[in-house]
């Protein structure tokens, strides 16, 4: 990078640490450093979860996954349109979660469930939380030295410095820091700014990366350049994908119900709205928030998909492959002689001479990066004693990784180098103190909070999250260091979150929706769900080095894979369990969904056998006599008059304005959205559409009206953006701090509203447990 991308990168980085530094005056109580104070308006809300949702993470994750399978799984993710459409709308789980003004996950299962299962289920989330996001910080370090091209160690008072561990140090401060700074109001109006530096950052890369490949000549013939049965846009025909394909379409939209409330109370904006139905209509929004954003991630994939494998780039494409390989086979290869022979051959492959419509179309199991990953294939076999069967599937994960910064680093000018690099450090920093802070916030507060005795005083209370924030930032550390990720990105996460998400989905549901729910249920739930979980993890990460060895030294190779074979061919194609000696049949998506079936089973029926009496709902989401803090309750009553009100989410509360946002987002994600795609699948019944149609329907849905739409929600939500924060610090300012708030928990109620709910029961001659 020149001077003018590190002074782009310095001054915002600069204006963003003032703000860190800034907003600790604010900081007066527990629930400001947890919750943000309960202040946020809808906007806020919106525009900082766009800058959550703009991770390094999620960007790698969906680049790798488009790379590997193409566009198909979004033309069949329509189906969760509507599905999306009616739990936003109706604020399932949010609305419900908000209404029991908890500050921690936690905090809701004891007042749901017990004290002993708020700490074991405090145990469980911090664990997976962990495990799955500490390799955020290893995949932050690895993008940059792809992007720029750093060396992988640097000389420093005679001793060679690893540039991966300096790089990961950098990220990680930034991130702790701007948790011990204020904690949630920190990273909330951080995170706000963030996400209004990105609003026009964005519409800029979306204009210049449309620029610079042609939509006819080179974007489409490579996307129709794929084998019979793995098309990349056509979804008619995807029959032989693997991992990414309708399977996994299928348990998304199951997951959508079961999960939607896992990752309540997990600090920053997520429990802190003004009212239950602020943070409603927040989510809402949150279908107009994204801009320019999903435009950016679609070329951003589109793009190295073209540049890795159109005939125009072959010579940049090859020296970003040699690039990527040396790279890789430097970190994960010791062995200095078969690492410079890997290098050699590497080296030695030409630039690819692939012809769109003259050579056989590219596949998953042929393409150009074939020749690259067989080579480590052959030198495993040829050196037998080096142990290189699990770096087969590293080498392979990263390659496809770090893909996206190699060729980003080969198509930027000046300036735009500068502009990419701040937006992956505002990326980064929004997304690993969210990570860092959640993990944190749930051992502190439901885990060692539960624990101790004698109540804290805010300063004392604050004081432990943040030494547990910089606890869990050591692990963080230590675990990018030394876990190797052997699968892609996201079904990484998924497998790891798993352990804590498997059960959880249940026990929330169950906890907001049911009477009958019980702790043993839950205790049933969460246990089935981790062990299976766990298995499956243990199984997965030793399967090259150790599972296999075991299956083919025993010749037990050849039945256990005709076992899984018949037990996946009822789902075939869309599930295949094929032996692979180098990486575990089932994959994370086929484990986690046997794991969620098993738990909500659990649930229901341990809750049934063990349930003796209803539990008060009412009481906990502070509703009807409980109603202490005088906000206006929906209306639950249907009647002819107002049941399309009711099935879109309008109640009571709604005024003109919320109206016409709920009424637009209906209109545009239904008519839009699902309409056009059973249009589609009609017709595609009786007369399939030719690739060419496809190419057309990809342009017009997925660039032309999004482009629109962007331009519009983009200079809406800066401008709501704005105001909101404007609010927000004055409401900040002229709050009053409540000193019990602070997430703990007796006799089922919150300390904060013990004495007044309490009051209530006393003086009430109805029933308990009211209807």
């Amino acid at each position: 990078m020149g001077l003018i991308d590190w002074l782009i990168v310095g001054v915002f980085l600069v204006f963003i640490v003032w703000m860190g530094f800034y907003t600790m005056k604010y900081v007066r109580g527990v629930t400001d450093f947890l919750a943000c104070g309960r202040v946020c308006g809808r906007y806020v809300l919106c525009v900082e979860d766009l800058a959550n949702a703009l991770g390094v993470v999620t960007l790698l994750g969906y680049v790798e996954a488009h790379y590997k399978t193409g566009y198909l799984v979004g033309f069949w993710g329509a189906v969760t349109i509507p599905i999306g459409m009616f739990l936003s709308l109706t604020g399932f789980v949010t609305y419900r979660f908000r209404q029991t003004k908890s500050m921690s996950f936690g905090q809701f299962i004891e007042m749901r469930y017990s004290r002993r299962l708020r700490i074991f289920a405090s145990t469980l989330r911090a664990i997976a939380d962990m495990l799955a996001n500490m390799i955020l910080p290893a995949l932050a370090g690895r993008f940059f030295i792809y992007f720029l091209d750093l060396p992988l160690t640097f000389p420093l008072f005679g001793f060679q410095i690893s540039t991966f561990v300096v790089v990961m140090l950098i990220c990680l401060s930034l991130a702790i820091f701007m948790i011990l700074a204020g904690g949630s109001i920190t990273m909330v109006i951080t995170d706000t700014v963030q996400g209004l530096i990105a609003y026009p950052v964005l519409a800029i890369f979306v204009f210049f990366l449309l620029q610079q490949f042609s939509w006819n000549n080179e974007i489409m013939p490579v996307m129709f350049d794929r084998a019979p049965g793995e098309s990349f846009i056509n979804p008619y025909d995807v029959e032989n994908l693997r991992d990414f394909n309708l399977f996994m379409v299928f348990v998304g939209i199951f997951t959508m119900f079961l999960n939607r409330g896992i990752g309540a109370g997990a600090g920053g904006g997520g429990n802190a709205a003004k009212s239950p139905h602020e943070q409603k209509m927040a989510g809402i929004l949150g279908s107009w928030r994204g801009g320019f954003s999903t435009i950016l991630f679609l070329l951003i994939g589109v793009s190295v998909i073209v540049f890795m494998n159109h005939r125009n780039f072959a010579e940049k494409a090859t020296e970003s492959r040699r690039d990527l390989s040396e790279k890789i086979v430097s970190e994960i290869i010791s062995d200095p002689q078969i690492r410079e022979e890997i290098i050699a051959k590497h080296k030695a492959i030409p630039p690819h001479n692939h012809t769109i419509g003259v050579d056989a179309p590219l596949s998953q199991s042929k393409n150009l990066d074939t020749p690259y990953i067989d080579t480590i294939i052959e030198t495993s076999k040829a050196h037998p004693d080096a142990n290189l069967q699990g770096k087969v599937q590293e080498f392979r994960t990263i390659f496809h990784q770090q893909m996206l910064p190699s060729v980003m680093r080969k198509i930027l000018p000046p300036g735009l180098m500068g502009l990419f690099c701040l937006l992956i450090i505002l990326m980064i920093i929004s997304t690993d103190n969210g990570r860092i802070f959640s993990s944190s916030l749930t051992l502190s507060q439901d885990l060692f909070l539960p624990l101790i005795k004698r109540p804290l005083t805010p300063t004392q209370h604050i004081r432990m999250i943040r030494w547990v924030t910089v606890g869990v930032g050591v692990i963080f550390f230590c675990g990018s260091l030394f876990m190797s990720q052997v699968d892609f990105v996201i079904l990484f996460i998924r497998i790891m979150y798993g352990i804590w998400a498997a059960g959880a989905g249940a026990v929330v549901l169950g906890g907001l929706y049911t009477r009958f729910g019980t702790a043993q249920g839950a205790w049933a739930a969460l246990i089935s769900g981790s062990g299976i979980m766990i298995g499956g993890i243990i199984i997965q990460r030793s399967w090259a080095t150790v599972v296999y060895p075991w299956l083919d030294g025993r010749n037990w190779v050849d039945p256990v894979g005709g076992f899984l074979q018949t037990v996946s061919s009822p789902f075939h194609p869309w599930v295949v369990w094929e032996m692979d000696p180098h990486k575990f049949p089932i994959n994370s998506i086929e484990i986690s969904f046997v794991a969620m079936i098993l738990s909500v089973a659990a649930y229901v029926v341990v809750s049934l056998l063990t349930c003796r009496e209803p539990f008060n709902l009412d009481r906990m989401l502070h509703r009807g006599k409980y109603n202490i803090d005088g906000f206006v309750e929906s209306n639950r009553t249907w009647t002819w008059k107002n049941v399309l009100n009711r099935l879109i989410g309008i109640t009571n509360e709604y005024t003109r304005g919320d109206k016409l946002i709920t009424w637009s987002v209906f209109l545009h994600s239904f008519v839009l959205g699902f309409c056009v795609f059973l249009i589609i699948v009609t017709w595609n019944l009786f007369q399939r559409w030719p690739d060419q149609w496809w190419g057309n329907y990809f342009f017009i849905f997925s660039l032309a009206i999004p482009g629109v739409l962007a331009v519009v929600t983009t200079i809406w939500f800066f401008i709501g953006g704005v105001i909101d924060l404007r609010q927000m610090f004055r409401d900040l300012e002229d709050r009053t701090v409540n000193v019990l708030d602070d997430g703990r928990v007796e006799g089922n109620i919150s300390v904060a509203d013990k004495a007044v709910l309490e009051e209530i029961d006393k003086e009430s001659d109805g029933p308990k447990n009211s209807k």
